[in-house]
C-alpha cells in the first residue's frame, strides 16, 4: 500500500537482473528510477537467482515503505483522513475526522488506543518501524471507534474493508509471540482509569473494549 493521499496499491516495480563476471558472492539491489537493479555473480544458478532476487526486492520495497511513512502527529491526522476516505467512507457516507492523532511512548501493552469522546486516537511509538501496511491497519482500526466504540458486528465489518487486516493482525501477534510480552486484561498501568477508551491490544491483535 502506497503512502501520502493515494492510498491504492502500487504496481509491482519492473525488476531487471544484471550479472557480473567481477561478482563472487555478493548480491546487491538498488533503484534505477522506475526499475529495480539486482547486481548477482555470473556463476550463480537460476534457482538460486531467483531465490536471492525475490528476497532482496521484497527487503528494499519494505525498507522504503518504512522510510515514507507518516511521522509526525499532523501526519497522522493526515493518513487517518485518507484511510477513513478509501476504506469507511463508502460503507459510512462520510469519513470520521480525528480531532488529534498522536504517537506515545506509555502504551506498553497496547498498540493503540482511542478516545471517541474528544476524538483523541494514540498510537504505541513501537509501531514506528513496523510495514506501513501494519500501521495503517492499527490507525484505521481505532479510527473505527470513533463510529463503533465496541466491538459490535458493525465495527469487525468496518475493519474488514481494509484489505491487509488479516495479515496486519498476524503480524502483530507474531510480533507479541517472538518479543514474549506480557498481557494483561483491562487499562494499561500508566493509563487514566476514568478515561472512556477503546484500545487495540498487542495479544491478539484485537481490542479490548
Amino acid at each position: 500500500m502506497s503512502d501520502g493521499p493515494n492510498l491504492t496499491r502500487d504496481p509491482a516495480p519492473v525488476v531487471e537482473v544484471r550479472r557480473s563476471r567481477r561478482r563472487r558472492r555478493t548480491v546487491t539491489a538498488y533503484r534505477e528510477g522506475q526499475t529495480v537493479v539486482v547486481l548477482v555473480p555470473a556463476s550463480m544458478s537460476r534457482a538460486d537467482e531467483r531465490r536471492h532476487v525475490d528476497a532482496l526486492v521484497a527487503r528494499l520495497l519494505a525498507r522504503e515503505a518504512r522510510s515514507s511513512a507518516p511521522t509526525g502527529d499532523e501526519a497522522l491526522v493526515v493518513r487517518a483522513r485518507d484511510l477513513g476516505r478509501r476504506y469507511l467512507a463508502p460503507q459510512l457516507g462520510s469519513a470520521p475526522v480525528p480531532a488529534r492523532v498522536t504517537w506515545v511512548g506509555n502504551q506498553r501493552r497496547r498498540w493503540g488506543s482511542c478516545t471517541p469522546a474528544d476524538g483523541t486516537i494514540r498510537l504505541s511509538d513501537r509501531l514506528r518501524p513496523m510495514p506501513v501496511w501494519v500501521r495503517d491497519y492499527v490507525l484505521l482500526h481505532e479510527l473505527v471507534h470513533l463510529v463503533e466504540a465496541n466491538h459490535t458486528p458493525r465495527f469487525h465489518t468496518l475493519v474488514a474493508a481494509y484489505p491487509d487486516a488479516d495479515r496486519a493482525r498476524g503480524y502483530l501477534e507474531g510480533y507479541a509471540d517472538a518479543a514474549r510480552l506480557e498481557v494483561g486484561p483491562g487499562l494499561d498501568d500508566d493509563a487514566d482509569p476514568d478515561v472512556d477508551e477503546a484500545d487495540l491490544d498487542e495479544a491478539d491483535g484485537e481490542a479490548q473494549g
